[in-house]
């Protein structure tokens, strides 16, 4: 105990508790926010490596699936070298293996997108076909849309998602003379979007074209038959199990084959164009070019007059006619007062028997009557539903037929500006003819017939069956003397039909059935244009593989496979005159925005 009494200071405990409580809770709140910063830490630093494991495992399927598909190509490629080597070539320079038909979808028919939209456009609007995939998921059917994608036409086509009317050349392998070897799938088809389909509902792209309920017609019988789907064969196992099948130059397939391995006798080469000859035929023809005439979009068709001396062409907006002897352009003849916007692509061109008019076919549904020295309409002809596709005039140039997507073909009088007659079907009508004869009028049509009516109107023929056609038919010819019938078709093959209706002998009796006497076989692709010489020694045709044939009707052979376009050749018409010494002309409209002339003559 202190001797000196203490008194204590009054305040100062008081004061040194404040200060520290102030200090204890500024050290409270930085703990606190400290401990809050590392807990979002943890959780970012947390989500982080979540996402980095993630990521890891996605690059290590990537690297698995890479691996497998690499594995996959190279098992594919030795069996190709082995196939390749089995039939005897170099496997060095392959070709692109066939499509196995009925993978690729024919084009619909319909507004707008037309029987070459389809053609040329695919489903899905694709634009420019990649190059070919391997065998085994190539090995597919050939319908058109093209693929969906160049595919989406091909097709063809066509129809369509719009595509401009001509796409860009395929940039795969070169051919010689930088000529490609193999033709996109498909193309894009000229013809506005947005319309409809026949009897369908609007799609993205050209659909397959199926048969609609039948619309009931006068005295026609029931719809086609229906031709049974064949399961897809092993190609693979096959190969395993039979012997090679012989080289293609034994055969009509003369776009198989490689013009760089063939002898120079039986292939002739130039700048861009080649021809190669039936090795397995003896050679009686030659072939020349004889006028380029370039244009600004697809030509749908090509026509030359009764004469000889003019070819017509459509294309874009408007019908031209051309010199044959000079490729000079004489006209253009385009109505003035139809809307400027989009696209009106002219599907057929036919002159009249004098030469003094040119009718043609359009997407707008209306048929035009030129006459050709003042370049004016003579008659409008209204009354299709859907585009036009087909035209022709009768010998007296009296009557014109027209084939429409409506499922209608209509005759009309030039001369009183009548509709004559309507001749209904079950399925949109691609191609129409009369006969020389002026007796008959033929339509092809998507429900893989040919119907054979007298001018009156009375079913003759129908040309279908176990024999016939298994696709959509886009082609029609008569015959010079109009007793026989050519026909092309999406199945890639033509067929010549004898015709069995009497002539002269007005009849009401039931339609009966021409009989096939030649199938010819060797396009790769769709045949989209028949026609006969004028001497009816020859049949041409024109495919979406790019190829002109000439074929020998006697015996099914082809003599030639011309390689003159790159893009589909949607239209082939012989001169109906032939010039001195026998020399043919011939002529070719494609994809490719020109129309050609070439001539042929026995050598």
């Amino acid at each position: 105990m202190s001797m000196y009494p203490h008194r204590p200071i009054a305040g100062a405990p008081i004061q040194n508790m404040g200060r520290l409580n102030e200090l204890l809770d500024g050290i409270r709140m930085e703990f606190e926010s400290q401990a809050r910063q590392y807990e979002t830490c943890q959780h970012d630093l947390a989500t982080q490596l979540q996402e980095l494991q993630v990521i890891r495992e996605k690059v290590f399927q990537m690297e698995q699936h890479q691996m497998n598909v690499k594995q996959k190509y190279e098992d594919e490629i030795a069996l190709l070298r082995r196939q390749l080597e089995a039939r005897g070539g170099a496997p060095g320079n392959m070709n692109p293996p066939p499509q196995h038909p009925g993978q690729q979808q024919p084009p619909a028919i319909g507004l707008g997108s037309n029987v070459f939209s389809a053609i040329m456009a695919g489903q899905g609007g694709q634009a420019l076909v990649p190059p070919p995939p391997p065998p085994q998921q190539q090995e597919q059917p050939a319908h058109m849309p093209a693929p969906p994608g160049l595919q989406g036409p091909p097709p063809p086509p066509p129809p369509p998602s719009q595509q401009p009317p001509f796409q860009p050349q395929y940039q795969g392998p070169q051919g010689p003379g930088n000529f490609p070897p193999q033709p996109p799938q498909s193309t894009a088809s000229p013809g506005p979007a947005g319309k409809r389909g026949i009897g369908r509902p609007p799609a993205g792209g050209p659909a397959t074209p199926q048969i609609n309920t039948p619309i009931p017609y006068n005295g026609g019988p029931a719809q086609s038959p229906q031709v049974p789907t064949h399961p897809t064969p092993d190609h693979t196992r096959m190969a395993q199990h039979h012997q090679p099948p012989p080289p293609p130059s034994q055969t009509n397939a003369l776009s198989e084959l490689d013009p760089d391995r063939l002898p120079n006798h039986i292939k002739k080469m130039k700048d861009d164009w080649w021809v190669i000859f039936n090795a397995a035929v003896p050679r009686v023809l030659d072939v020349e070019l004889v006028h380029t005439l370039q244009h600004e979009s697809v030509v749908c068709c090509v026509r030359f007059s009764m004469d000889g001396k003019y070819v017509a062409t459509g294309c874009n907006r408007s019908a031209q006619i051309y010199d044959v002897e000079t490729g000079e352009k004489l006209c253009i003849l385009q109505d003035e007062n139809i809307d400027l916007t989009g696209d009106l692509y002219i599907r057929s061109v036919c002159f009249s028997p004098d030469g003094k008019y040119l009718a043609t076919g359009a997407e707008d549904k209306l048929i035009r009557v030129w006459d050709i020295q003042s370049r004016t309409i003579r008659n409008t002809f209204h009354g299709h539903e859907q585009d036009i596709y087909s035209l022709d005039f009768s010998r007296d140039g009296r009557t014109i037929a027209s084939g429409s997507g409506d499922r209608t073909v209509r005759l009309w009088d030039i001369e009183t500006g009548l509709n004559t007659s309507v001749l209904s079907i079950e399925d949109g009508v691609t191609t129409v003819a009369i006969s020389p004869d002026k007796q008959f009028v033929a339509a092809g049509s998507l429900d893989k017939s040919v119907r054979v009516w007298d001018m009156r109107g009375y079913l003759a023929e129908r040309l279908e069956g176990p024999d016939g056609h298994k696709d959509s038919v886009y082609s029609v010819a008569f015959s010079p003397d109009g007793r026989n019938l050519v026909s092309g078709s999406l199945d890639k093959t033509i067929k010549m039909w004898e015709l069995s209706a009497p002539r002269g002998i007005p009849t009401s009796a039931p339609p009966k059935g021409g009989r096939c006497i030649k199938t010819f076989e060797g396009h790769r692709d769709f045949v989209l244009s028949v026609a006969l010489t004028p001497d009816s020694q020859w049949v041409l045709s024109g495919s979406k593989d790019r190829g002109v044939q000439f074929w020998d009707p006697r015996t099914g052979h082809t003599q030639l496979m011309l390689q003159g376009h790159k893009n589909s050749v949607i239209s082939v018409a012989p001169s109906p005159v032939t010039g001195p010494n026998g020399v043919g002309y011939f002529a070719t409209g494609s994809g490719d925005m020109r129309a050609r002339i070439w001539s042929y003559s026995r050598i």
